[in-house]
């Protein structure tokens, strides 16, 4: 596909604020000169309120440079992140074509697994604005406008508030930038596809006492097939079982004779009942080849930064931001089974189109409409205020005021589900009038309200044309309307912050931070009529509608006990609490001690403990229903560990004695769990609690002084989250009800006359909980002036000892279930870079990411490395998958026209990851971790500076 720049409106905006403000630094630069301004430059610290370097190394950060930025090939901020070992696996990822509603589109990241609305992000210290289910988007901050990212793996919710549960990341952008900077990179796979552009400008002037700068940004991600990948061209179970895993409901369409379903014989009359035959694997239909593995994307964003001292005490300063994001998937034509509960509508007997004269039962993918999603977000957003510092008894202090606004509006078009008013017309009766065109009603009939009908013949399979086919446009404007969801959310944050030291110990000043935030979220998303009514094929859904304001006052102290003393160079303690006064559930206190103790110069061995919770979010509060086609094991069925069929719960569901629950297309389940094919509902709770957590780290940072520039690392970290926010899961009711008995439980279960269950209905609950611990461990190594050049060295390496779950056995016994091991979840993950500098001219980067073998399910008639596995009182089988290695490579080239040239390849050697059979719990429609490379990717990236 050839590049092309899109276009950019908002790119006036930037040039717009330049020209405005250009006399006011104009006019700042003349009053430097009267009064000799000097830089306020007081320290900001992630982690902490009160300004300084000396408590940097309390707690464990790490830091992405922009020298790491502009050394990746990544486009985005979320993909920058997730690369990083104590990343999780995303939240929503491009690979999950499946996924809708609101939050889909976005980059999130999540940090130790805990779920990306339990890592909090800040622009310049200040809170993201977030969807209605409390997820906030990294795509909107463009790569170009950034200085560096702290990631701060620890929970500080004493000092940011909800949220900070499981990390901090904290983008800061560039300031009081000179001059101008345009940059290109565009890359693609060695497949040809899934093309990425990218072009970013930043401009800035500067002087002693303002600053203007503006960075713009445009990128556009074409999308990749999943025909096009080996892992999803051959269906779900990869190229060793092609055609496993491939929908019963075929292209081609079946229907019901009798106690069969047959299909139309290749090149058969649909008018003749001999050429009806039973359909055969062969006829199935392989979603995948209307997957995507990558989804399309679209960003243009503007970001800008004014400061201006006011005097040489006060600053004033001021962030804007617009984004606009665009998001296109595609998704397998809708499997329509006329049969299916939600549906319920069969060919009539008195179609034009029926052959037999009876009522007709069919099965068929709508293949010649794939299902297509636009996703669009458009992000505004202000953050500004006035800071300063004043003396004391000769002791700084510093404060700031600040407010801060952030609007989302999200905007999805959805084209390709079926309105089942129109298929309801349309499968009906129909005659063929005197010119031989088929008309939706009864000959001879005034047939009001179907003047725009037009009739349908689902007995015509894919390619083959003729009246009423799917391939007809009239047919296809008729059966398929579009949709419309839309949302917003408003964030409104009012603060006000004051640190300063309060008096000199003998060890040093005891410092203090104290600081009051208010905050008000609100937010809705309105699905489209149709998804409120149920009325059409798509998965129904309601409005999400509330808002919830807080009230909340910190104090933090910062505590030296011994200094310069024989194996006490340092010894600090850092406390912090935090009260928060929420209007929709009360009120909560979090705290946090910290502690840096500094035996030599070269060692510090540091100590956090911490309090942390996430409060419940619009969406879990507020929002509709929504529908879904879960996962899940009968007890009723046989077949399954633990089954009860027979019992006295089951027998007086109407459950049959022998009864094999049901999968897709009503067929009989041959492995568990087995996925509904009937939509289940799931809602929301206006009671709902706030999470809570506990985290304790502990660490050493050692810098040996016989090898210079070796900077090592350790820290251990143990999480325990309580009262956890989950929907009530489908396969506790079901044990609650029918294995346990708790008759309390059914209410919300619906069977129908065969058994499976049709319908179900479960909310969300503060029932969860986990616990998660392990280590992270950093090597940097700087070896300047050698004779070849200068080396840097960076390894860093998470190993996760735990990761258990709140679940149940098969008796419904509460027990904890462990994941070390799982998709997403890897016991080692690793990544070591090495960078060559040489003479100031060319930078040569070799990267190697690490990820530690998989536990995968087992599924029935794939390989089974451990088929006799027992866990937790019942059969656990599970599949063990090798680990894997990717490789990046990057040079860049500094030409004597201040230029950089940068050429990179990631994943050099092609690496091809196994096939996870069962999938895994990670968000993907494919059998393939997301994370991991889809093919050999190579980019080339100009800077130009100015």
């Amino acid at each position: 596909m050839k590049a092309r720049i899109p276009a950019m409106r908002p790119g006036l905006l930037p040039a717009a604020i330049l020209t405005a403000l250009l006399p006011v630094a104009a006019s700042a630069q003349a009053q430097d000169a009267a009064d000799g301004a000097t830089t306020l430059d007081r320290i900001s610290v992630t982690g902490s309120r009160i300004r300084g370097v000396e408590i940097e190394n309390q707690q464990p950060i790490l830091t992405v440079s922009r020298q790491d930025i502009e050394r990746s090939g990544h486009t985005s901020v979320a993909d920058l992140l997730q690369n990083i070992p104590s990343a999780g696996s995303p939240a929503i990822s491009r690979a999950d074509a499946l996924a809708s509603g609101e939050n889909v589109g976005g980059y999130y990241i999540d940090i130790r697994n805990l779920g990306a609305n339990r890592t909090l992000v800040l622009l310049n210290g200040v809170r993201l604005g977030a969807t209605t289910g409390g997820y906030q988007d990294l795509s909107q901050i463009p790569m170009a406008a950034i200085e560096r990212i702290d990631v701060l793996k620890d929970g500080a919710s004493s000092i940011y508030g909800s949220d900070a549960i499981a990390a901090v990341v904290n983008v800061i952008t560039r300031k009081r930038f000179e001059g101008a900077e345009a940059s290109i990179q565009y890359g693609q796979y060695g497949q040809g596809d899934g093309a990425e552009t990218t072009y970013s400008a930043t401009v800035g002037v500067a002087n002693d006492r303002s600053g203007i700068t503006v960075s713009a940004e445009v990128m556009e991600a074409d999308p990749v097939y999943g025909g096009d990948r080996f892992f999803s061209r051959y269906g779900n179970a990869g190229p060793d079982y092609p055609g496993s895993g491939w929908s019963p409901v075929s292209q081609y369409g079946s229907w019901q004779r009798g106690s069969e379903w047959v299909t139309l014989r290749p090149g058969g009359d649909p008018s003749n009942a001999a050429d009806f035959v039973p359909l055969t694997p062969e006829q199935y239909a392989n979603s995948n080849e209307q997957m995507l593995v990558s989804t399309g994307m679209k960003r243009e964003s503007v970001f800008s930064n004014i400061n201006y001292d006011l005097t040489d005490r006060i600053t004033l300063n001021a962030d804007l931001l617009f984004n606009k994001r665009t998001t296109d998937q595609m998704i397998a034509g809708y499997p329509y089974q006329s049969e299916s509960r939600a549906i319920n509508t069969p060919l009539s007997a008195d179609s034009a189109f029926n052959p037999t004269g009876e009522q007709i039962q069919f099965r068929r993918r709508l293949w010649e409409v794939p299902r297509t999603t636009t996703s669009q977000l458009k992000t505004t957003r202000f953050s500004g205020g006035v800071s300063g510092y004043f003396d004391i008894a000769d002791r700084p202090w510093d404060w700031d005021v600040n407010y801060a606004y952030n609007r989302n509006e999200v905007t999805k078009t959805g084209h390709g589900d079926a309105s089942l008013i129109a298929t309801r017309q349309a499968l009906g009766p129909s005659y063929v009038d005197a010119n031989g065109v088929a008309r939706c009603g009864v000959a001879g009939a005034e047939n009001l309200g179907l003047e725009s009908c037009r009739p349908w013949n689902p007995l015509l399979p894919y390619g083959v044309a003729g009246q009423g086919s799917l391939g007809n446009q009239d047919v296809q404007d008729f059966l398929f309307p579009y949709y419309t969801d839309t949302g917003e959310t408003k964030t409104k944050i009012l603060s006000a912050n004051l640190s300063g030291s309060l008096f000199e110990l003998p060890a040093g000043d005891l410092s203090m931070a104290v600081g009051i935030e208010h905050r008000k979220d609100e937010g809705r998303f309105v699905p489209d009529a149709f998804a409120q009514s149920g009325q059409y094929t798509g998965l129904a859904a309601s409005t999400t509608l509330g808002e919830y304001e807080v009230d909340e006052a910190y104090i933090e102290f910062n505590v030296p006990i011994l200094s310069d003393m024989a194996f006490a160079r340092e010894l600090t303690v850092n406390v912090a609490s935090r009260y928060s006064d929420y209007s929709n559930f009360g009120d909560t206190i979090n705290s946090k001690f910290s502690v840096l103790w500094r035996p030599s110069d070269a060692l510090a061995v540091r100590g956090t403990w911490a309090e942390g919770f996430r409060a419940p979010s619009i969406d879990n509060l507020y929002g509709g229903t929504g529908a879904s086609f879960e996962q899940y094991t009968d007890p009723c069925s046989v077949g399954v560990p633990g089954s009860v069929n027979g019992n006295a719960a089951c027998n007086a569901a109407g459950v049959p004695v022998g009864y094999v629950q049901l999968g897709q297309g009503y067929q009989a389940c041959t492995s568990w769990p087995c996925q509904t094919p009937d939509q289940f509902i799931s809602g929301s709770n206006p009671n709902l609690g706030p999470e809570t957590s506990e985290s304790v780290t502990a660490g050493i940072v050692y810098s040996p002084e016989f090898a210079d520039g070796l900077d090592l690392s350790l820290d251990w970290y143990r999480y325990e989250l309580e009262n956890i926010i989950i929907s009530d899961s489908v396969n506790r009711i079901l044990r609650d009800c029918y294995v346990i008995g708790d008759s309390s439980r059914c209410a919300g279960i619906t069977r129908a006359g065969d058994g499976h269950i049709s319908a179900m209905f479960y909310g969300l609950t503060n029932l969860g909980s986990m616990e998660t611990e392990g280590w992270d461990f950093g090597v940097k190594y700087r070896l300047r002036d050698t004779a070849f050049g200068g080396f840097n060295f960076n390894w860093q390496t998470t190993y996760t000892s735990k990761y258990d779950q709140a679940g149940q056995n098969a008796d419904g016994e509460d027990i904890m279930i462990g994941y070390v091991g799982d998709p997403g979840i890897f016991r080692v993950k690793s990544n070591l870079n090495v960078n060559w500098e040489v003479n100031d001219e060319w930078n040569i980067g070799w990267t190697t990411r690490y990820y530690s073998g998989i536990n995968d399910g087992c599924v029935a008639n794939r390989p089974c490395s451990d088929p006799d596995r027992y866990a937790y009182g019942e059969t656990a089988p599970r599949n063990q998958l090798g680990s894997n290695t990717f490789h990046d490579f990057q040079v860049a080239y500094t030409a004597p026209w201040n230029a950089t040239i940068s050429v990179g390849v990631d994943n050099v050697f092609e690496r091809e990851a196994q096939i996870m059979y069962s999938g895994g719990n990670v968000s993907t429609a494919f059998p393939y971790y997301p994370e991991f490379d889809i093919g050999r990717f190579t980019y080339m990236r100009y800077v130009q500076r100015f």
